[in-house]
């Protein structure tokens, strides 16, 4: 760590006291690229500030001098605020980040219409989850809503309890019984889209449950109350609204 701050100081003070000369981003780009083949780099973009680009590849932000000759992880700290300048930069990355409804294996998913169904949400749930159990009871009293559950066995044990779930007679009810009452489903055995439902998680980067997917394509990770479901239905209702009357 002390290596590594020692690094990004040097870096700083060779990048202002060059003058800042900027290299061209495409080039860049390039440079980072070669370390990181095979994925995508999502953001590149100066910091003029910090003397240096900022970089996003997947899930991680770091920061590299116009060459790529040296990357820094961690975190920047503005001594005025005290605040994390890196954390504030991952929140907004977050809260931008989109995953279209459409785009994911709804056909694979236990659905759920309540009343009119009109607004939409998705969910990357686990059977063995606590928070998920606990999401479960906040959405017993919310209606007009289509509910996609897509079983996301990442822990322990949950993929042969989700494929007990996905192969019972009433998956709706199998669902039900385990996550609000505790209620074990019955032995059954048949072919279930669950490697197709952990692809899917795993490439729109759903790193812990329950995620839930709004059709504006919003992300929220982890158990909200239910006054907050009802939020974020509505928003992305008028969101689409407003997307369409843009077309």
């Amino acid at each position: 760590m002390v290596i590594r701050w020692k690094l990004f100081i040097a870096i700083l003070a060779l990048s202002f006291f060059s003058g800042t000369i900027w290299a061209d981003e495409v080039v860049v780009r390039k440079a980072v690229q070669t370390h990181f083949e095979g994925h995508k780099i999502d953001s590149l973009k100066k910091i003029p500030s910090l003397g240096l680009y900022e970089v996003v590849v997947g899930d991680e932000l770091f920061y590299t001098d116009d060459k790529a000759n040296y990357f820094f992880f961690g975190h920047v700290v503005d001594t005025k605020t005290r605040t994390s300048m890196t954390n504030e930069r991952i929140q907004e990355i977050k809260a931008a980040r989109r995953v279209p409804l459409d785009s994911l294996p709804l056909q694979s998913a236990i659905k759920v219409v309540k009343g009119d169904g009109k607004r939409q949400v998705a969910i990357f749930t686990d059977p063995n989850c606590p928070y998920c159990k606990q999401l479960e009871k906040e959405l017993v009293n919310i209606t007009n809503v289509t509910i996609y559950t897509l079983l996301y066995p990442v822990l322990n044990g949950s993929m042969e309890l989700s494929k007990k779930i996905w192969c019972s007679d009433n998956q709706i009810n199998a669902w039900d019984d385990f996550v609000l009452r505790g209620i074990a489903p019955s032995d059954k055995d048949c072919e279930t889209p669950l490697e197709t439902l952990v692809k899917s998680g795993r490439e729109n980067k759903v790193s812990g449950t329950p995620t839930l997917i709004f059709a504006d394509g919003s992300i929220v990770g982890g158990m909200i109350p239910a006054a907050v479901i009802e939020e974020k239905l509505n928003s992305a209702v008028d969101a689409n609204k407003k997307e369409k009357a843009k077309k």
